[in-house]
């Protein structure tokens, strides 16, 4: 019989190997907790320095437009001129950010914070060369106004970028000719992309944030002002059924719808239109309207020669066809909330010329919405820019309004007295409430507008201008063209 082989030892082998393999298990989840946390903090790290400059760039959109409180022209006059259209490609202007008192100028290439994006971005249109030193600066919302002890600062991005693009930047060549890439700034005209003008410049904003850890992110929107392309085939357009309308009869008084008017940089030369518009073309509103212009005996009372447009018929009173924003009144209740929603002054109640704001001018023409009745008495200015009514406007002639006037409602403009202002731009009204202004249904005729300028009315009359209606169209905000992160 052979002797057995002694074991042992093996349950100390064993517990050996069990501690061993129990060790590597362990590690292995402490080596994986460590990753798990690395990968949060860096997840953490990057969607905070992300949100931080996409709020960089958020309030520098939200700042182009002329109704926010933090509106650069009203905060910063010499900063927003050079942010007004065109804004050249190479002078760009900077909204910056210091927090903690630190120093950040971009256009220094010993800065933390220099922008090396810029010659990259141009190497053509600016020579690849940085920013000029020192460019214009305005400072963030952050660091113009105290926090009042809130427990928490503002987002850390850095600075941001506001520069116009040409089509040699973007590498893009834009309609609607398609002659290639070249130099030429691009516009947005509500639609499409171009390089003739045609619409608002298309703005680059560009914006650098970083994290007290180091994390960096530089986002970039191309961003252009939306127009709401109001168009007026009429110096003055009666949309609705059976159209009453009165005019007095003095050689003073008169419906133009030749372009004319200079403002800026436009100069007159559209296609005329006609000088007064009527929609319904089975309705009495024709006969209404040729029935209030006098047309003697004697000849000396024969006004139809002061409603023209330079072109037959004389009088020049037509049917046009509207806009469907214009033409229903689904469609005119829809503008009249796009324009309340983006304008400078909404006033909701019964208005004066005392409630017109003091900042328009003719370079500020600004957006006035008055829900309720308008009352011009004893106004001898002129407004500048665009005038929505919901209730009566009752004018007084001696007041000017350069623009548009829009009456939207009850769209009825009343006059009875003496003077010599006028209308440079277009008039347009339009009824959607009912005899008790209460509003029509969506889908219901339209009601009829009433233009009553009574015979002892003075008024040196309407006046169409296509550069006015331009230089008074509101805009419904920066639309966002484009979106992307640059990375470094």
């Amino acid at each position: 019989m052979r002797k057995r082989q002694s074991e042992e030892g093996i349950a100390l082998l064993i517990a050996i190997f069990v501690l061993l393999l129990i060790g590597v298990v362990a590690i292995a989840l402490v080596v994986s907790s460590g990753t798990e946390s690395a990968l949060a903090g860096n997840y953490r790290a990057s969607t905070g320095v992300y949100y931080a400059a996409v709020a960089g760039l958020e309030e520098v959109r939200a700042r182009l437009r002329s109704n926010n409180p933090n509106y650069f022209r009203t905060t910063d006059p010499v900063f927003l001129p050079l942010v007004g259209t065109p804004l050249t490609v190479c002078a760009p202007a900077y909204v910056i950010n210091p927090l903690g008192g630190e120093a950040v100028t971009p256009w220094d290439p010993t800065n933390p914070y220099y922008d090396a994006e810029f010659s990259k971005e141009f190497p053509l249109d600016c020579g690849g060369g940085p920013p000029p030193s020192p460019s214009p600066k305005a400072l963030s919302i952050w660091d113009r106004n105290p926090l009042n002890g809130l427990p928490f600062s503002g987002p850390p991005y850095k600075w941001v970028r506001i520069n116009g693009v040409t089509e040699q930047s973007l590498n893009l060549d834009t309609g609607p000719l398609y002659d290639g890439i070249d130099a030429n700034l691009v516009y947005f005209d509500g639609t499409n992309l171009n390089d003739t003008s045609t619409g608002n410049q298309v703005l680059e904003i560009t914006a650098l944030a970083v994290l007290p850890g180091g994390s960096q992110k530089l986002l970039q929107y191309l961003v252009a002002p939306n127009p709401l392309n109001l168009s007026f085939p009429a110096a003055l357009t009666l949309d609705g059924n059976n159209v009453p309308f009165t005019v007095p009869n003095t050689n003073s008084f008169s419906v133009n719808g030749a372009d004319q008017g200079s403002v800026g940089n436009c100069n007159p030369g559209a296609a005329p239109v006609s000088a007064v518009g009527y929609t319904n073309g089975g309705d009495a509103s024709q006969a209404n309207i040729l029935s209030a212009i006098a047309t003697g005996p004697p000849a000396s009372q024969d006004r139809r020669g002061n409603y023209t447009n330079g072109s037959p018929p004389t009088p020049n009173v037509n049917q046009v066809i509207l806009s469907p924003n214009l033409a229903t009144v689904a469609g005119l209740n829809a503008l009249v909330q796009a324009i309340t929603q983006n304008a400078d002054v909404v006033i909701n109640g019964n208005a004066t010329q005392a409630s017109m704001p003091a900042a328009m001018s003719v370079s500020n023409p600004m957006t006035i919405v008055v829900n309720g009745d308008l009352t011009f008495n004893g106004w001898h200015a002129t407004g500048y820019g665009l005038l929505l009514v919901t209730g009566d406007f009752t004018y007084d002639p001696d007041a000017s309004w350069d623009g548009i006037v829009l009456v939207i409602g009850t769209g009825k403009i009343y006059s009875h007295q003496n003077g010599n202002g006028q209308f440079l731009g277009a008039v347009f009204l339009a009824k959607t409430v009912d005899a008790s202004n209460n509003p029509l249904p969506p889908t219901s005729p339209l009601g009829s507008p009433y233009f009553d300028f009574t015979s002892s009315s003075g008024s040196n009359g309407i006046y169409y201008s296509s550069c006015w209606i331009q230089a008074a169209m509101p805009a419904t905000g920066y639309k966002i063209l484009s979106f992307h992160e640059i990375s470094q």
